[in-house]
């Protein structure tokens, strides 16, 4: 027998081995399948005590003298009134959040200058900061004895400066990321085939950072809608004005009327639902598409 043949035999006894021998079982499979039931449990009762049963709780509060009593609270003059300066507001700083949100985050990651650091960490200030110093800072800069001689104290520009202090990071935040890795090859192209800055944003970037710019823009507004902090010195509180919902709620139980409280709060909720879900389903469907693109 050659060297060749030998060779060859040992080849084809070794590859027998291998396939006789078991599959290694995978590390997923060989976890106690105790986990996955006691895990979703923690997760069931942590969720119940923190979101489920406060929301339960509210919604029964509010619904103390029947469907009639919490419709009559919800569409009340001044409880509209709250809640459609509410929406409107929050409408505005959502879209001018999404405008300077991705300006800044464009600034941040593409361009180079002294104190970008300080800049970046400046952004995160708002988490950190409790809103109702938000509030001092603002009416001491726009108020009666504003330095700068810009008064928006008691009006809704006041409001809308105020919310898209407390809301802008959820954009940067979210569009930041996505340009980081986004792939300059693509733009350079488009350049050179002469395609100017605004084509080359419109066609090729844009449609790249629509997913994270529509969830910061929702994020924006769904937060929006339930501030209160930031705006109780600088908004005035004026009814049919300037008073936003959650200003309403906390007037309506300081003048002992919980269940107006419990219903506005419940219409709130609904609202800030509704955006998180449509934020979810777009969020879902993008994802599909870039699962069959690829």
């Amino acid at each position: 027998m050659t060297a060749t043949t030998r060779s060859a035999s040992r080849d084809d006894t070794s590859t027998v081995e291998v396939a006789s021998l078991p599959a290694r079982p995978d590390p997923a499979r060989r976890r106690p399948q105790v986990a996955r039931p006691l895990g979703i449990g923690l997760v069931g009762l942590w969720l119940s005590v923190l979101v489920l049963l406060p929301l339960a709780a509210l919604t029964v509060a509010s619904l103390g003298d029947g469907v009639g009593g919490f419709w009559s609270a919800v569409t009340a003059p001044v409880a509209l009134a709250s809640l459609r300066v509410t929406v409107l507001v929050a409408a505005v700083v959502a879209v001018v959040n999404a405008v300077m949100g991705t300006l800044i985050a464009w600034v941040l990651v593409r361009d180079d200058f002294p104190g970008k650091r300080v800049v970046d960490a400046l952004i995160d200030l708002p988490f950190a900061l409790p809103t109702i110093v938000a509030s001092i800072v603002l009416l001491s800069l726009y108020g009666p004895n504003s330095p700068i001689h810009v008064h928006l104290n008691a009006t809704q520009p006041g409001l809308v400066v105020a919310l898209a202090f407390v809301t802008l990071p959820f954009v940067v935040r979210s569009v930041q990321p996505v340009l980081i890795e986004a792939d300059r090859e693509v733009e350079e192209a488009a350049a050179s085939l002469g395609a100017s800055n605004w084509t080359t944003f419109r066609r090729v970037v844009l449609p790249t950072l629509a997913p994270a710019l529509t969830s910061g823009t929702g994020l924006a507004f769904a937060r929006a809608i339930g501030e209160y902090g930031s705006v109780v010195l600088i908004g005035g509180n004026i009814p049919r004005r300037t008073q936003v919902a959650s200003q309403y709620i906390q007037q309506q139980i300081e003048i002992d009327r919980p269940l107006n409280a419990a219903a506005v709060s419940v219409a709130l909720l609904v609202i800030a639902f509704a955006t998180l879900f449509v934020l979810r389903m777009v969020a879902g469907r993008s994802q599909r598409r870039e699962e069959e693109a690829t």
